[in-house]
């Protein structure tokens, strides 16, 4: 298999979408979908009609007829729901998850990964977060089974994940270690998926192992991935705080910078030598989105680089395309008009980990709305386990209302400046929740710091572009016809 030279990055939840992946992985680079919300992503879809049919195209060739026939008789709305109708919600993930929700999890990453593997043989990939223990070992199973050719992974420290794929490719149970706040070092909690019993009418022929690549900040980590992971470790992608979406936390104790920023040091830079040195694929990503950086990614040893933000506001992209006008017009076509940019909030996301936001009208950007919204936690992925007042397992998000969080032994103090992102992620891909009283949850948009940098996509006079425009803009014959080794894994 040749290594790609460019990856789509997995923008969640719902923004690599399977159009976005299928449109970068045809022209023979690896796209991405993300993973993250994938059940609730597809039953919205469903109630909302299904319009081209895509959903039931792909469902048709999920091979439990029975199972799917129960999710379309839960979900599927012919003609869709009404503007006012509130999305029936899926059910949550827990430490014991329900089958419904292992199910339909399952088949919704599925359901993207046929799609975005369709009318071409080339490798797709599928992205989730490691902070997301109670989710993501459906989606990845049911990404699998759709024949998902990579997996990439952040956010956390995915050791554990590399010999999950090697266990559901013999169609094996798995289990990982998940993490409680609160617990002692003699509690050990598990999040486990068996194939056997979530399908048990499945024919449980052996699966193609998808390759790996940790998506990681520093060699240290990447170091101790390859030495502590479960299975094999095929390669990395090395982002640094320019990226969209979740950042690492900078290396050493948290400062922030006059405007709120945490800010981020020399130790916070990839060394590309040392990542070199580790003898395994690495990409860059974080501003690195131009031919120019493209050589110098290849010519210090990387394989290439991943691009987020230029395919998030390209025309193929699950984002709405309302955001894409506002952000294009804002930052692209009248940049003299604002002085504003992407802000790396520390405290917006309830992973802890500093989060990127484009201060945007009518979002959760906006303090005010933010204030005023009612808090509400009926999606739940970002919740984590911990160990409550009474000594019991709860599950608790700081973005939930803050009575609820104290109750399970959860600090104010974690409370302050959360945003909800399940709801608001969603929100980003026109799915918005009607919340009882008939307002609607608002999104919180996420972008790299070269949100400012999209023109160079746009022909004169454009307003709008295709991956294939971002495609066409990064690469040159120089990047093009250099040759890549093969995917190989650690010696």
């Amino acid at each position: 298999m040749k290594l790609p030279m460019i990856i789509q990055g997995g923008m969640g939840a719902g923004v690599s979408d399977w159009r976005l992946a299928q449109a970068v992985a045809s022209r023979g680079h690896l796209g991405v979908v993300s993973g993250t919300a994938i059940n609730s992503i597809m039953i919205r879809r469903l109630q909302d009609g299904d319009l081209q049919g895509d959903m039931r195209r792909a469902l048709a060739k999920f091979p439990d007829a029975e199972i799917v026939q129960t999710i379309l008789d839960q979900y599927f709305i012919e003609g869709g729901r009404k503007a006012d109708q509130p999305y029936k919600l899926g059910a949550m993930a827990n430490l014991v998850p329900s089958l419904n929700y292992q199910r339909v999890t399952a088949v919704g990453a599925f359901v993207e990964v046929f799609l975005a593997k369709e009318g071409h043989n080339n490798p797709v990939g599928i992205n989730l977060l490691e902070k997301l223990q109670l989710s993501n070992m459906p989606a990845l199973y049911g990404g699998m089974l759709a024949g998902v050719d990579y997996v990439l992974m952040g956010a956390g420290i995915p050791r554990e994940i590399p010999g999950v794929l090697d266990l559901f490719a013999q169609q094996k149970a798995a289990s990982i270690r998940v993490s409680a706040v609160g617990s002692s070092d003699d509690t050990v909690l598990y999040s486990s998926f068996d194939p056997h019993i979530v399908f048990p009418d499945l024919k449980k022929d052996t699966l193609k192992r998808p390759k790996f690549l940790a998506i990681v900040s520093s060699p240290t980590l990447a170091t101790h991935l390859i030495k502590r992971s479960t299975g094999r470790v095929d390669g990395f992608v090395v982002e640094g705080p320019l990226a969209g979406g979740h950042n690492a936390p900078p290396r050493g104790p948290m400062k922030l910078s006059e405007t709120g920023e945490p800010i981020y040091g020399v130790k916070d830079s990839p060394d590309l030598a040392l990542f070199k040195a580790l003898g395994l694929p690495f990409w860059m990503a974080g501003a690195w989105g131009t031919a120019e950086k493209i050589r110098e990614a290849i010519a210090a040893g990387a394989a290439g680089v991943q691009v987020g933000t230029a395919f998030a506001f390209c025309e193929e992209s699950g984002l709405s395309s309302k955001i894409k006008k506002a952000a294009i017009e804002k930052w692209v076509l009248n940049p003299s008009d604002t002085t504003e940019k992407v802000f790396t909030d520390p405290r917006a996301s309830p992973t802890d980990f500093p989060f990127k936001v484009a201060p945007m009208a009518g979002t959760m950007s906006d303090e005010s709305l933010y204030l005023e919204r009612k808090r509400i936690c009926d999606l739940g992925y970002l919740r984590t386990l911990a160990v409550g007042p009474s000594g019991k397992i709860v599950h608790r998000c700081p973005s939930e209302p803050v009575d609820d969080y104290l109750k399970k032994g959860g600090k104010l103090e974690d409370t302050v400046g959360r945003k909800c992102l399940c709801n608001s992620l969603m929100a980003n891909i026109d799915e918005a929740q009607v919340k009882r009283d008939g307002s609607i949850e608002l999104p919180l948009v996420t972008a790299g710091d070269e949100l400012i940098e999209l023109r160079r996509y746009m022909g004169k006079g454009k307003t709008t572009y295709k991956a294939s425009d971002v495609l066409d803009t990064l690469l040159d014959s120089r990047v093009v016809n250099k040759n890549l080794p093969e995917l190989s894994p650690p010696a």
